[in-house]
């Protein structure tokens, strides 16, 4: 069992309009190692900035769910209105965000804890590649798949030894 075990979900979604042609991008790493266990990310249509940061919030919390449901869970994200929501600090005004609030709330129940921090955009590039990746699959009319392991190059057999 791994009761204790730390994650950190990094979540981003965005829009090409505001409502636009919109996706998201989560992945979620080991709080020790940094080390990546998931990603995920998906061109959801039309919607707005706020949507599609909820829709990467939910997708990274269920991957984190995956891994471990028990974990104390740290989620970053460059949405200030998503994160002091989800905190409890801001009042969810909007009637499209609170399904979103609270899918979001249901799939953070089952952790030990979860912790909201905002953090700057520079330091959520790699959700952010991630929801950029999938719009861009989106308009080449595409679905977003996960980059493939680098996998290392085979090694050449040996030269046949020179006769003399």
């Amino acid at each position: 069992m791994t009761a204790g075990r730390r994650l950190v979900v990094e979540a981003d979604g965005g829009s090409r309009g505001n409502p636009g042609p919109a996706g998201f991008g989560a992945v979620v790493k080991d709080a020790l190692t940094g080390e990546v266990l998931a990603e995920a990310a998906e061109a959801i249509g039309l919607a707005t900035n706020n949507v599609a940061e909820y829709r990467g919030l939910i997708a990274g919390l269920t991957a984190a769910a995956g891994i471990d449901p028990d974990a104390r869970v740290e989620v970053r994200m460059d949405s200030k209105l998503v994160v002091e929501q989800m905190s409890g600090r801001w009042k969810i005004k909007h009637p499209d965000m609170r399904p979103l609030a609270a899918r979001a709330r249901d799939a953070a129940s089952g952790f030990g804890s979860v912790l909201y921090e905002w953090i700057p955009r520079e330091r959520n590039s790699h959700a952010d590649r991630l929801a950029n990746e999938a719009m861009d699959a989106a308009a080449r009319g595409e679905e977003w798949r996960p980059r493939a392991e680098e996998e290392p190059a085979p090694v050449p057999p040996p030269a046949p030894a020179a006769s003399g």
